[in-house]
């Protein structure tokens, strides 16, 4: 009795659950790279103190600050930072005092009108600090430097045109001698004490990121007495 061959097998389908997964791994992937964002220069600070024959700290703030940060929430040990301090808009509350310190014996900014800070290598401490260190380079001097950063918020800007922004406070100590500046050490002290208050908004371009409201945030009705045309009224600031 003749026997029958075996039916050939037919190839088992692929499982659909494994092209859902790949298509639901890759913008997750994609949304855990490191982001570059922009310095504010008005919601930038950099504030320092020194002492002051001993009577007290003079104190000053450098504002109009610009540079680029690539940071990755989840992974600060990626995080490159290349920043400028513009040292003539230096304020010490005075005209007069603000020329000393900008005088060639100081910070000599007619020669060396910037400060630049690039990072080298950043230490985390935890999920909202780390310790960011680099290189300093003031009056044309480059010494090594570490900041003390926080964290404070990475979200949407609540105000227009809502920007993902990261806010951070930074502090740190360095030398003045250090940098060549010894002048009057029996009136201003060695140690210089710096705050740094700073904001940074998503490099615009950004690929896959967008500054649209978030999806979870409640939309205020318009009041129904509101008028169809607004009045033509100059804006307010914003702060």
């Amino acid at each position: 009795m003749p026997v029958r061959a075996a039916p050939a097998r037919k190839p088992a389908p692929r499982a659909p659950w494994l092209a859902a997964l790949v298509l639901a791994v890759l913008p997750a992937a994609h949304a855990f790279e490191p982001q570059t964002y922009e310095l504010d220069p008005v919601h930038t600070r950099v504030l320092f103190a020194i002492d002051h024959a001993g009577f007290s700290k003079a104190m000053g703030t450098v504002s109009g600050t610009t540079g680029t940060l690539v940071f990755d929430r989840d992974d600060w040990s990626t995080a490159r930072l290349d920043v400028r301090v513009p040292l003539e808009r230096l304020d010490m509350g005075d005209p007069k005092w603000n020329d000393a310190v900008r005088a060639g014996n100081l910070l000599d900014t007619k020669r060396h009108p910037d400060a630049h800070f690039v990072s080298t290598r950043i230490e985390p401490v935890d999920a909202d600090h780390a310790k960011v260190c680099g290189d300093l380079t003031l009056r044309g001097v480059t010494r090594p430097v570490c900041l003390d950063v926080t964290l404070n918020a990475l979200k949407r800007h609540p105000l227009p045109p809502f920007h993902r922004t990261a806010g951070f406070s930074a502090k740190a100590t360095l030398s003045r001698a250090g940098f060549g500046m010894s002048a009057w050490p029996t009136v201003i002290g060695d140690t210089v004490e710096l705050r740094i208050e700073a904001e940074a908004e998503r490099a615009r371009g950004e690929a896959g990121t967008s500054d649209a409201p978030d999806a979870a945030t409640p939309v205020e009705p318009a009041s129904p007495d509101a008028p169809s045309t607004p009045e033509q009224t100059p804006p307010e600031p914003t702060p």
